[in-house]
């Protein structure tokens, strides 16, 4: 489980396809956030406290790599399928009028949530991610190509256990302008080094995803009409800003912002403007009928 207390309460709750852990903290409407690849919860630890002052966030580990239990043998874990254990975790916890908070590959995941189990949310928020015809991006197109050989995800992460090799451009060093403690980077880490059904559930997102689904999902946003907010990092070097115009192109109900000063990890950049931003958009009133169970 993502080690930060900021986080507030651990929590699980078992879903069809395994258990997950979670993190609770506040009151209020909820603010339900999906990470990317090989990072845990840990990659909100400096936006929550903020935005927990005015709304109840919800902060899951996603097996996603860095998870610490691993789902069911058999749980369809493709990116379809990871926005299908998205849209049963907020039905479990009987979450409605949900703002959805994705970032780098949670950020795909959030797409195809709005696309294809919209019935929950209320609102999307997508910080710099994957989108269009980027998934995954240039920089870790190695990682697909990993994942469909036995063993190769597990020979990525013995690549990962030392320091210095998590600051460089194919790892971690390219997605945040100010890196993260030693301890968060091997929190991250953690589960793909000792846990082989951690490896085993990303190898499965990882290998089944292809740019088909996010230019599918990015066509279906057309009919999304809730509120959107595209916040991109304006250095990112992984995720070029015209995924971003693209995004709010097809989004009906949407507004794009810049954030200066931050590559892909804006909630490691620029946390207290990330934080201003969502508390801004989430506080707007919902249009009347808008987030209803389906």
């Amino acid at each position: 489980m993502a080690t930060s207390e900021s986080l507030g309460t651990p929590r699980e709750v078992t879903l069809p396809q395994g258990t997950i852990r979670y993190r609770e903290r506040g009151t209020g409407e909820p603010l339900v956030f999906v990470h990317g690849i090989f990072v845990n919860g840990d990659l909100w630890r400096k936006v929550v406290p903020e935005l927990s002052k005015d709304f109840r966030c919800i902060v899951p580990d996603w097996p996603l790599g860095s998870h610490e239990l691993p789902m069911r043998s058999d749980a369809d874990l493709s990116p379809p399928g990871m926005a299908r254990l998205v849209a049963d975790f907020l039905a479990a916890l009987d979450l409605d009028g949900v703002t959805l908070i994705g970032n780098d590959t949670g950020g795909a995941v959030c797409q195809m949530v709005a696309a294809d189990h919209p019935g929950r949310l209320g609102r999307l928020v997508l910080t710099s991610c994957d989108a269009l015809d980027v998934f995954p991006p240039p920089l870790v197109a190695y990682l697909p190509l990993a994942a469909r050989v036995p063993g190769g995800i597990w020979f990525v992460s013995r690549s990962l256990r030392i320091e210095p090799m998590r600051r460089t451009p194919l790892t971690y060093g390219w997605t945040a302008k100010r890196q993260p403690p030693r301890e968060i980077t091997a929190g991250y880490v953690r589960s793909l080094l000792s846990n082989r059904g951690a490896r085993r559930d990303v190898s499965k997102f990882l290998k089944d995803s292809s740019k088909k689904q996010t230019l599918a999902a990015a066509e279906k946003l057309r009919g999304f009409d809730r509120p959107a907010l595209i916040v991109w990092g304006a250095d990112d070097r992984f995720f070029p800003f015209r995924l971003a115009e693209g995004l709010a192109e097809r989004l009906p109900n949407s507004r794009l912002e810049r954030v200066e000063d931050s590559y892909a990890f804006v909630p490691e950049d620029q946390p207290e403007r990330l934080a201003e931003l969502i508390r801004e958009f989430a506080r707007e009133p919902l249009a009347a009928g808008v987030a209803q169970t389906s």
